[in-house]
């Protein structure tokens, strides 16, 4: 089996899911064994069977589908995107998107970015961000939020968020932190090791935007200290992306 997840749920919001996929383990190319994106040089038919492992992996969890997006690290916001099938790139841009579609998943990848889910306690919202560091230095998990809220008239308090693996404060290094991020994330910032601490940039991004700190959780696993486990840009360039999901389970 080439495609594995860590299943997460939020507490008190059973009707929620999300799910976190692992680095494959399949024989072949190990730089891109699960990988499920078209764009990282993979061989296509090897991407299209991963990505309908990964629907048939999440369908006995509510997921039917799920929408997707051309990232290209920036703000990009898509509400209600449409559906994209297993065999097909995504041709929207954007970096976050919403919906409230029952058994449609967002899906977001990376491989050091970090993906963050958002879900209403209502449980009948959800959103997904792909936060790279660029997406952290124009705060997008804040202008993110607010437009979720807008757009279904939420109040952040009554969201919970979740960040999926991703680059650990100890390995996000950073030489030019003066030209790249400036005086404004100098607290993120160790000047020591040159490294910055995205986990905790994103947790006070995300409590800014009105979210409580309680309802702010993390899967603390490093993708690069953890490369055998998780796709790693900073690791390999030569790499695939994994898949984060959130999805509303089908009644």
């Amino acid at each position: 089996m080439s495609v594995n997840c860590i299943v997460f749920r939020f507490p008190a919001l059973p009707g929620v899911c999300c799910a976190f996929q692992t680095r494959g383990n399949s024989a072949g190319d190990t730089a891109f064994a699960g990988n499920i994106s078209f764009s990282v040089g993979d061989d296509a038919d090897r991407v299209r069977a991963n990505r309908q492992e990964l629907l048939d992996h999440l369908r006995p969890y509510g997921l039917e589908s799920w929408a997707e997006l051309q990232q290209v690290h920036g703000d990009g916001f898509i509400v209600e995107p449409e559906r994209v099938s297993c065999a097909a790139e995504p041709k929207t841009e954007g970096d976050g998107m919403a919906t409230t579609r029952p058994g449609q998943g967002l899906l977001i990848k990376t491989a050091d970015c970090q993906p963050i889910l958002l879900a209403h306690k209502g449980g009948r919202h959800v959103a997904a961000l792909h936060a790279g560091w660029r997406g952290n230095r124009c705060n997008f998990p804040l202008t993110a939020v607010a437009r979720f809220c807008e757009r279904y008239d939420l109040r952040p308090a009554d969201l919970v968020a979740v960040r999926g693996p991703s680059l650990g404060p100890e390995r996000a290094e950073f030489i030019n932190f003066e030209r790249e991020w400036g005086e404004d994330f100098r607290p993120w910032f160790d000047p020591a090791s040159k490294t910055m601490d995205l986990w905790g940039l994103t947790r006070s991004q995300l409590q800014e935007a009105g979210l409580p700190a309680r309802q702010i959780y993390g899967l603390d696993l490093c993708t690069m200290s953890n490369h055998e486990h998780f796709f790693s840009y900073r690791q390999s360039r030569q790499t695939g992306r994994q898949a984060s999901l959130i999805w509303i389970c089908p009644e």
